[in-house]
């Protein structure tokens, strides 16, 4: 791993920061953990970066030890995919993102475009029909958001550990039914974002959720709320509250109205 990840250091502001690659990364302070901030290509030796020389911004960990396991965690993944042996090429080919401005060749028949806008995977005819049918799309065209991760749950031979993982994720959270007719089990709603969502929508159906909000201006001190019954925005019928400032906290799937204590507010 050394030759990819070439050792940790620390910062000329004392931070501890570490090269990867072409990356590096600083951990900086941030409220109670610590944020994975990154650069490209810093030259120079680490003692002499400083929080001045990375711009991007790959999420908070916890202390310093799960700093240290990102870095590493990253530098498995440049590990595997130098070992997947992937080709960039140009391809001249229209794309559902428009034409593509360059391609890298997975395995033959599996492709990623990239193009001005977007991109994603090209599967021919071949792999496409070898999928599971549940992660089959007619045309064998899989955009790089989301349905990538069909592509990599079908050929799990030609992604790394770190892929494998992340499209393992956005398939349990985004695409459950999918998910379950590969694995041939059901999800839990704490196993998948969707199914979560599923349940709260199925316990406060009939409850008032908050689909709309702003700071009061009326009523210093309160949020100026819209409600409809399950947060349904497809329903005419809404309703107005105040919410505390402190208490209003949107939770994962929404904020739910207690009409004993949220007080309706005159249009």
């Amino acid at each position: 791993m050394s030759a990819i990840l070439a050792g940790y250091g620390r910062t000329a502001d004392g931070l501890l920061a570490a090269r990867v690659g072409d990356m590096g990364y600083i951990a900086i302070p941030a409220g109670d953990g610590i944020r994975l901030a990154s650069g490209w290509r810093l030259s120079r030796p680490i003692d002499e970066w400083t929080k001045a020389d990375v711009f991007g911004s790959e999420g908070v960990v916890a202390d310093e030890a799960a700093f240290r396991a990102y870095v590493e965690a990253v530098a498995v993944h440049l590990i595997q995919r130098a070992a997947l042996g992937r080709r960039e090429t140009r391809i001249r080919i229209s794309t559902p993102w428009g034409m593509s401005q360059g391609a890298t060749i997975y395995a033959d028949g599996v492709v990623l475009h990239s193009t001005a806008s977007h991109g994603g995977f090209k599967l021919d005819r071949v792999r496409n029909a070898a999928l599971h049918p549940a992660l089959r799309i007619k045309g064998g065209w899989y955009e790089e958001d989301g349905d990538w991760a069909r592509v990599a749950i079908g050929y799990p031979a030609l992604f790394t550990d770190q892929e494998k993982a992340q499209a393992d994720r956005t398939l349990r959270d985004w695409e459950p039914d999918a998910w379950e007719a590969v694995h041939g089990r059901s999800l839990t709603a704490e196993e998948s974002f969707t199914r979560d969502r599923q349940r709260f929508e199925r316990e406060h159906a009939d409850d008032w959720v908050v689909i709309a909000a702003t700071r009061s201006d009326r009523h210093p001190g309160f949020v100026e709320t819209v409600a409809a019954l399950g947060g349904r925005r497809d329903r005419d019928e809404r309703r107005q509250f105040l919410v505390a400032n402190d208490e209003y906290i949107i939770g994962r799937h929404g904020f739910v109205i207690d009409l004993e204590r949220h007080l309706p507010l005159a249009a």
